[in-house]
């Protein structure tokens, strides 16, 4: 299997293929909070996530969009210089107000000529009927994805992460999108406290068997100023070394169906605030990693994938 000289079905390829081009991410900031932050579920949010909701690399909120994505656009020319758009909702809770605020934001968002798409990050237990409405308007306009974040499913990993939902939302939520045909990304992370392997690659494989469009494997990153930091420093949890999380990332791949879209294999932590893993600010290193595994293992997406 080959996606572009890559062993798994990037998004990168998958886009090419969609629009003809290059297409870039542009993470917008739509000045959204969190149930999980508001008081509605819970008052500091999930244990990982950062003072910025997990959007470290978002554009300023005191910017209006068309500043920020202008912004966004100058920042990545440099890598990028030509190409098209999408415009990225990624931190806090992005349908998470009500629905004629999420209207405005998100139409204004793809009025841009060069933005031929729209990437909503959200929690499954934040989809109510008129929001699902406005996604399913919004997916005959534009090319839309709706991110999820799963991370585990786990319930007592859920617990103590404080996800602030059981799987049952996130199952109805994944149904009600598919309803609709609406296109569904699933957040993962590995390296959770005391999560196994096999409870690892058994979140997987459950994601694996749901149809979904896309999928993204994080690694657990300790920021300071997280309450995951204040339980690593008062009850220190085994960490991950590069080579085991190569090791899952491989394994993951070949259990997904060669289908889905996998749109992240690793993430970044603001090298300011992290704390463990420190191998995982080489993020180059751990991408190459990945595929010099994949070669030598000669293996790729959906070797071990069981219908």
């Amino acid at each position: 299997m080959n996606w572009d000289s890559k062993r798994y079905h990037t998004l990168n390829y998958e886009l090419k293929k969609e629009f003809g081009e290059k297409i870039i991410k542009l993470s917008l900031n739509g000045n959204f909070t969190c149930p999980n932050r508001d008081g509605t579920v819970g008052t500091r949010g999930c244990i990982f996530c950062s003072e910025q909701g997990s959007g470290e690399f978002a554009a300023p909120a005191h910017l209006n969009l068309k500043a920020q994505i202008q912004q966004q656009k100058e920042l990545l020319s440099k890598k990028w210089p030509s190409g098209k758009y999408i415009a990225y909702f990624q931190n806090f809770t992005n349908t998470y107000a009500p629905v004629h605020v999420l209207r405005e934001i998100f139409y204004e968002a793809i009025s841009f000529p060069d933005i031929v798409g729209l990437a909503i990050a959200t929690r499954p237990d934040c989809l109510p009927e008129d929001v699902l409405d406005l996604l399913s308007e919004l997916n005959k306009h534009t090319y839309l994805w709706i991110e999820l974040g799963l991370q585990t499913i786990h319930e007592n990993s859920a617990k103590l992460i404080r996800r602030g939902y059981e799987l049952p939302v996130f199952e109805k939520a994944l149904y009600e999108l598919k309803k609709r045909n609406i296109r569904t990304v699933v957040h993962l992370i590995f390296g959770l406290p005391n999560e196994t392997e096999e409870q690892i690659l058994s979140t997987v494989k459950y994601v694996a068997e749901k149809g979904v469009w896309g999928i993204k494997f994080h690694l657990l990153h300790i920021l300071r100023n997280t309450d995951l930091y204040e339980l690593y420093k008062n009850k220190p949890f085994p960490i991950l070394s590069q080579e085991k999380y190569i090791d899952l990332i491989v394994k993951a791949i070949e259990l997904l169906p060669p289908d889905i879209i996998i749109h992240r294999v690793t993430g970044d932590g603001d090298k300011k605030l992290l704390v463990e893993p420190k191998w995982s600010g080489n993020k180059r290193a751990v991408l190459n990693g990945i595929d010099k595994e994949l070669n030598r293992r000669n293996t790729y997406q959906g070797r071990r994938f069981i219908t």
